[in-house]
């Protein structure tokens, strides 16, 4: 590859290719924004839902992404 990264897999070295190639075949069908992987735009399509699954044990506050739960906690 381009950056130098190995792969088992061919499936998984062409997913990583499109990051280098910008080629993203997943759109988002409520605002157009478009991801290489099928798992990052289920977690965009959250944001359109209003789903937010990650709850801060703490004070109840929630979050669409875990990442967003982890920098919470540090907070507290």
């Amino acid at each position: 590859t381009e950056c130098g990264k190995g792969f088992k897999g061919s499936s998984t070295l062409l997913n990583h290719l499109k990051i280098h190639t910008g080629e993203n075949a997943f759109e988002c069908l409520e605002c157009g924004k478009s991801f290489n992987r099928k798992a990052n735009l289920a977690v965009h399509e959250r944001v359109h839902r209003g789903e937010r699954p990650y709850k801060c044990q703490e004070c109840e506050k929630s979050f669409g992404r875990s990442s967003n739960l982890i920098a919470h906690y540090k907070t507290h």
